[in-house]
């Protein structure tokens, strides 16, 4: 079977890769795609399916991370990919995930900037290039680049961490969901911001607490994997401070569930 597209990645980064593999397969067909997760079955030679998917695919999606520029396998799928390039066969487009340095053979060659652009719009440009079996379950459909963490600092500091895990977050736009009024604690950030009140437009929560959600905006401050959002909720009232949950503005109006992590 000739594969149009291949999607060259270390394993560690298939949070990252399998929302790509899932949507190229929506649009263009699971057999088009060669995505190990569905194209090697048990019992195949590994390396044996790895050289078909490469024998004549129109594109190969090579994505540049730590983990990736350090595997001798993936090193030679995407060097194998780049032979077959010169040669007018496949177009090789790399995907900067985690901010690594490009390869120097690839330097001269235009790649997708997910860790600049985020998830989405990488997969969008990966989408419009593309365009001008075995059992497979989706593991990675939940992955957030996003996540908060919580500690308390002092008996009336509430400390907030919000990160990102691979790539940068442009817009740090956040609903802060709370059980306490607005009167009972103020917000200091690590960043310029801007912190408003009852946001109505929010997420309800599932349990049926009576939230409030006020509305965090960094004013343009993004969030990158070496630099987290700071947050510090500083109580005024006698009742302890509580966050239900962070939901992130992932487009206008759009709110998404942060997940939270341990401190």
């Amino acid at each position: 079977m000739s594969h149009k597209i291949f999607l060259s990645h270390n394993y560690a980064d298939k949070p990252i890769v399998e929302p790509v593999a899932l949507r190229l397969a929506q649009i263009f067909g699971q057999s088009t795609v060669f995505y190990d997760s569905w194209s090697i079955s048990p019992g195949d030679g590994i390396i044996d399916q790895m050289n078909k998917g490469l024998e004549a695919p129109e594109f190969v999606f090579f994505f540049v991370t730590e983990k990736s520029l350090a595997s001798p396998m993936v090193k030679l799928e995407w060097q194998n990919a780049l032979f077959a390039a010169s040669r007018g066969k496949t177009k090789i487009i790399p995907v900067r995930v985690d901010g690594s340095a490009m390869p120097p053979l690839l330097t001269q060659t235009l790649y997708i900037d997910m860790y600049s652009v985020g998830l989405e719009a990488a997969i969008n440009q990966i989408v419009n290039v593309t365009q001008g079996n075995a059992s497979f379950t989706p593991q990675h459909e939940g992955f957030s680049n996003l996540s908060w963490s919580a500690n308390v600092s002092d008996p009336d500091v509430l400390s907030l961490t919000i990160r990102a895990s691979h790539f940068m977050e442009p817009k740090a736009s956040f609903l802060i969901e709370t059980l306490n009024k607005e009167e009972e604690f103020t917000i200091e950030s690590n960043a310029p911001s801007f912190f408003g009140g009852h946001h109505k437009g929010g997420p309800s929560d599932p349990e049926g607490h009576k939230v409030t959600s006020f509305h965090y905006d960094s004013m343009g401050a993004a969030i990158t994997p070496s630099h987290p959002l700071e947050l510090r909720v500083v109580n005024k009232g006698s009742d302890r401070i509580v966050i239900v949950a962070i939901s992130h503005e992932e487009a206008a109006g759009q709110w998404r569930r942060v997940p939270m992590t341990q401190g």
